[in-house]
């Protein structure tokens, strides 16, 4: 699964699945830029965010922070007919970030002495999975490293017609699931990486399982409520984003834009069915990051990445440890933090570990196969040279 409705899982069919999977975050095209200058530069960032034909968008919000310096800049507007231009505090699906809120959850957990990582999945969540692949640990799950088979039964979403029929289709976690059980690993678990949503539908089961509350709710007691993250929720099965909002849209065959704002997010239970704005996502990763939701020796787990033998299944290496996703941009820079995708919505939260500098970004594509040209004008823009 890759943040997109049910096409998360379809991805893994045919030639059309790769390019989904290379749009949806399984490697940004960020990855190596080189950056610029190590002055901030306002008016690079505007740019960066203003093109909204590379790639064909309908809007753009950025958020950014280089020490003591930050800059917020909004281009486009949240409906083609008769929309403003976007607000920090306007709702977004926010895709896979869902999954480093996941994450966290799971390392309180285990700071609370309730798993351990190399626990095998199935001694917390019995019965979902068959025996070969029950043994696939928590850590294996967060990582990416567990080998889950391919998705089978799932509908062909190969076209924007397609995807336009289905988003209201309605899945169950039991049904998610059912689609991966059908046989063991497609690896031996712990040798490669391969990113896939799953995991995090297993992950959520596990946290249901040890709190006794729906995982949206956890999340919410745990981690949304003490920030007072007011504006980010888990729909569950309710296709509308409510209050003020960005749309988000997809352009047909013909050439038509079609607005896929409302959806049934019930396809990405557990790994992507976030509902976000900028200001909290902003508030989220200052508070990871600082601290502020993990203990220490959780923080550290959170950055441990595969042994260096453990490659992504096109040979290159690793990219996602237990929880976040790396970025290294070559001259002793990298960014952690995560991406996220559904159809019309496009989140990058990304932060060096320091702190030092750091942002979100939160742009609409039209396209399904939307190059990352935005991504890598921010990042160009930005002072990461020695951060």
């Amino acid at each position: 699964m890759t943040s997109q409705w049910i096409s998360r899982r379809a991805v893994v069919r045919g030639a059309a699945a790769g390019a989904l999977l290379a749009a949806a975050g399984g490697a940004p095209a960020f990855a190596g830029q080189r950056r610029g200058r190590g002055g901030w530069d306002p008016a690079a960032l505007r740019a960066a965010i203003s093109d909204l034909t590379h790639p064909p968008s309908t809007a753009a919000q950025l958020w950014a922070e280089h020490g003591r310096d930050r800059w917020y800049g909004s281009t486009g507007v949240t409906e083609l007919k008769g929309g403003r231009a976007p607000r920090p505090g306007d709702a977004f699906r926010a895709g896979s970030v869902t999954k480093l809120f996941v994450a966290v959850v799971v390392f309180q957990l285990w700071s609370e002495g309730r798993l351990r990582l190399d626990d095998p999945i199935g001694r917390h969540v019995p019965g979902w999975l068959p025996p070969t692949s029950a043994r696939i640990t928590v850590r294996q799950l967060l990582d990416h490293t567990s080998g889950l088979p391919d998705h089978r039964g799932l509908p062909d979403l190969s076209t924007p017609e397609a995807v336009l029929r289905h988003r209201f289709d309605r899945w169950t976690p039991e049904e998610i699931v059912a689609s991966v059980a059908h046989e063991g690993p497609k690896f031996p678990p712990g040798t490669a990486q391969e990113y896939r949503g799953i995991n995090y539908v297993m992950l959520s089961l596990l946290i249901q399982e040890l709190t006794g509350q729906e995982y949206g709710e956890a999340i919410a007691a745990r981690v949304l409520r003490p920030l007072g993250l007011r504006r980010t929720w888990f729909p569950g099965t309710d296709p509308r984003l409510r209050g003020p909002h960005v749309h988000g849209y997809l352009r047909m065959s013909d050439g038509s834009t079609r607005d896929t704002t409302a959806c049934d997010p019930s396809s990405m239970w557990g790994e992507g069915e976030l509902v976000s704005t900028l200001d909290d996502l902003k508030r989220f990763q200052c508070a990871l990051f600082n601290g502020e939701l993990l203990s220490r020796a959780a923080m550290d787990q959170l950055f441990v990445l595969p042994p260096d033998s453990v490659r992504m299944l096109d040979g290159t290496p690793a990219r996602y440890s237990t929880g976040l996703q790396r970025i290294p941009l070559g001259g002793g820079v990298t960014l952690w933090g995560k991406t996220g995708e559904t159809y019309g919505y496009r989140t990058r939260v990304f932060t060096t570990r320091d702190q030092r500098t750091r942002f979100v970004l939160a742009y609409h594509p039209t396209s399904r196969a939307a190059k990352e040209e935005m991504a890598e004008r921010v990042v160009a823009a930005l002072p990461l040279d020695g951060a």
